[in-house]
């Protein structure tokens, strides 16, 4: 006998119609525990605001919670001196254009919404675990007791001649560093390393030293990772990035060699539990002028530098011009260097990166927003002040 080709099409229509209703009711059934998890939401929020309040509530958990958090996770992530962060941040975003193709391939299909509805769910799952996961292992550290607390700087209003003097000291400073380096191809001060690992071992073994000056910094943590896809992050101007997930600081090595240790004893302050980015600069210079290497101690000096006469030019421009003039002619070229690297990066996604780090830094108890790495100045002032 023939089969009959009529059953076969009804059975198969019903079977991919079961099938479908199955899938349907799955769905359903977990959405149950899922809007669960939604309630890592208003718990998160809960907690940063109890430590938004409670400061010495933030500062146990910086001092006490944190470390192990970091220490664990850390300790797995430095097995291998590949950016794990970048890793999964590529992954995380094939994922995502995977998922929403095949949700919206599944929805035309089958004519339903459904997969819409559980679409939407699982990215507010997904959102609501990862936002619980930066208040535990990032968010509550914006709340801490500042540096000031541990180092005894007092941070107070200053006048115009001591910020002269600021500059006048960094730019004697960087001028005689500059001329104990040698000169790369493209006329910028050369690192001492062949590589970018052996300029984050240097970066490590330099906030070893500073932590020794201050017992707050001490921690057995890894060196910072130069990430692959580093001119994508010039593209947006991001330098660095800590990210809380894997414990890592992570580096773009296309900027200006110069800047490159600078950058990492900065994330490596993040990684430290210091969240504030004006704290993270000068803890950054504090490590690099002790670090006992001319190349760090220039690039810290160097940062130090951009910020204090970018402090001046809007506060006296023809000081500003006066002391410029006073820079040597390599200081000059690799500050030159500098600024036409970044003007090919002004783009309006740059502006866009900005923003979003802008708003990121207010809701994270930085009101002046990226204003905030101005605060530098005083920090850099109240530490000289010490040592007259």
């Amino acid at each position: 006998m023939k089969p009959d080709k009529n059953k076969q099409l009804m059975s198969g229509f019903f079977y991919m119609k079961i099938h479908h209703t199955y899938a349907i009711i799955c769905m359903r059934a977990n959405m149950k525990d899922k809007l669960m998890f939604l309630m890592l939401i208003p718990i998160s929020f809960l907690i940063t605001i109890y430590a938004k309040f409670n400061l010495s509530f933030a500062e146990f958990y910086a001092t006490q919670i944190y470390p192990l958090f970091a220490g664990a996770i850390s300790s797995l992530t430095s097995k291998t001196n590949v950016s794990v962060a970048e890793i999964i941040i590529i992954a995380l975003i094939a994922v995502a254009i995977l998922y929403t193709v095949t949700t919206a391939f599944k929805t035309v299909k089958h004519k339903s919404t459904d997969y819409i509805k559980n679409f939407f769910l699982n990215i507010a799952v997904a959102a609501s675990c990862f936002y619980f996961l930066f208040v535990l292992f990032c968010g509550l550290n914006y709340y801490r007791y500042e540096f000031t607390y541990y180092s005894g700087l007092e941070v107070k209003t200053s006048s115009k001649e001591e910020l002269i003097n600021l500059c006048e000291i960094l730019i004697n400073d960087a001028n005689q560093m500059r001329s104990k380096l040698d000169t790369n191809n493209d006329n910028t001060a050369a690192l001492y390393d062949n590589n970018y690992y052996g300029t984050s071992e240097r970066a490590k073994n330099s906030f070893n030293k500073v932590s020794s000056k201050y017992d707050i910094l001490k921690g057995n943590y890894p060196a910072p990772k130069p990430v692959m896809l580093s001119t994508a992050m010039s593209c947006v101007n991001i330098t660095g990035i800590f990210f809380p997930y894997t414990f890592e600081a992570n580096v773009n090595v296309d900027i200006p060699p110069y800047e490159i240790p600078s950058t990492m004893l900065h994330e490596l302050v993040h990684l430290r539990g210091f969240m504030r980015e004006d704290e993270a600069n000068f803890i950054s210079y504090l490590a690099c002028i002790d670090s006992g290497y001319e190349d760090f101690a220039y690039s810290g000096t160097m940062l130090a530098l951009t910020y204090s006469m970018n402090a001046l030019y809007s506060e006296d421009y023809d000081a500003f011009a006066r002391l410029y003039e006073t820079y040597s002619e390599d200081v000059k070229n690799d500050f030159k260097f500098s600024k036409n690297y970044w003007k090919q990066f002004d783009t309006k996604a740059a502006e866009i990166s900005n923003n979003i780090n802008d708003t990121y830094l207010k809701a994270n108890n930085q009101e002046d927003g990226v204003k905030s790495y101005g605060r530098i100045i005083d920090l850099l002032l109240a530490y000289y002040r010490n040592l007259a």
